[in-house]
């Protein structure tokens, strides 16, 4: 995709780009979203269950229409996207329904707390909680367990893959991050330009998501806060990140992809000439939305050591 003065061209399947607004959340509209985002949060998702965690944090719980009566299950934890201030874990039901039913795993999606209320390190330790109850679940098996998540989302996956590396106590089948949230660094210059080609998240978002979330620490960001900040990456397990090249976060999750590759991880990275950020979510209709969807799908089913349907 070439970036002229106009911008890139948008990916031929991606018909409706051109009409999205250059961001989704705002400083004004926040609160709103973040309402709309809890409605139907009470009603358990088909063949499954809401499981409350500590301090007021949720599990979505998708369990497979048809699984084994013996033997532990496969289990993904899904993180959803909302640039770390709005969305919620029902937006999530129909990608945890599909992958569960698909991979015949348990998924459970994570109803993580929001900052400004809830900062940093809530949200992360909601992920974490959530990864904990699912691994200690007497009808998963442990050693295959992934993390995925979009946006917002798959940077907190990642992050949370950094502390479970760091604690030694379980392995992770692999990580599944798709456009990646991951560094505050990017877009930090109120100054600056946003590229004309980006919609659905710029760099005002973007600030606004890393500063409510970082709060009193956004000038000095603890480790565990920002995954792209970590130097040390040995030992992180099979990743797949798939970002657009019209997206904010293109250069951050490259160079991300990248940093793994040379600490030794097993990593695929998929770029999608012309996706703009959650093309996915605004077209999920179109071609390219769908073999995106099936890619991630077959990343979590070679992680997770499942047999094709």
């Amino acid at each position: 995709m070439a970036r002229g003065t106009d911008g890139p061209s948008f990916h031929p399947d991606l018909t409706r780009a051109r009409l999205m607004p250059r961001t989704s959340a705002t400083a004004r509209n926040r609160r709103i979203l973040r309402a709309l985002g809890r409605l139907g949060a009470g009603k358990p998702p088909r063949s499954g269950e809401l499981v409350p965690l500590p301090d007021g944090a949720h599990l979505r719980v998708h369990w497979p229409t048809t699984a084994p009566s013996h033997g532990g299950l496969p289990a993904v934890v899904q993180i959803h996207g909302g640039g770390l201030i709005i969305g919620g874990p029902r937006g999530s039901d129909a990608l945890c329904r599909t992958l569960a039913d698909s991979l015949g795993a348990v998924v459970a999606s994570v109803g993580y707390r929001l900052p400004p209320e809830h900062p940093y390190p809530a949200p992360l330790d909601d992920c974490e909680t959530a990864l904990n109850w699912l691994a200690e679940h007497p009808r998963v098996d442990r050693a295959r367990i992934a993390l995925t998540g979009d946006s917002a989302g798959g940077g907190l996956a990642a992050a949370v893959t950094a502390r479970t590396v760091d604690a030694g106590r379980l392995t992770l089948a692999g990580q599944a991050l798709l456009h990646p949230m991951l560094d505050d660094r990017t877009a930090a210059d109120p100054s600056a330009s946003d590229p004309p080609w980006l919609r659905l998240w710029n760099g005002a978002s973007n600030r606004l998501g890393w500063g409510l979330y970082l709060g009193e620490q956004a000038e000095d960001p603890p480790t565990d806060a920002v995954p792209a900040r970590r130097t040390d990456l040995a030992g992180f397990p099979p990743t797949w990140i798939a970002v657009g090249t019209a997206d904010l976060f293109h250069d951050e999750d490259v160079a991300y992809a990248s940093s793994l590759q040379e600490a030794g991880t097993e990593c695929e990275l998929v770029t999608i000439p012309g996706a703009y950020h959650g093309f996915d979510v605004a077209e999920p209709r179109a071609p390219i939305s769908r073999d995106t969807a099936r890619r991630r799908a077959e990343a979590l089913r070679r992680m997770l050591g499942v047999a094709p349907g």
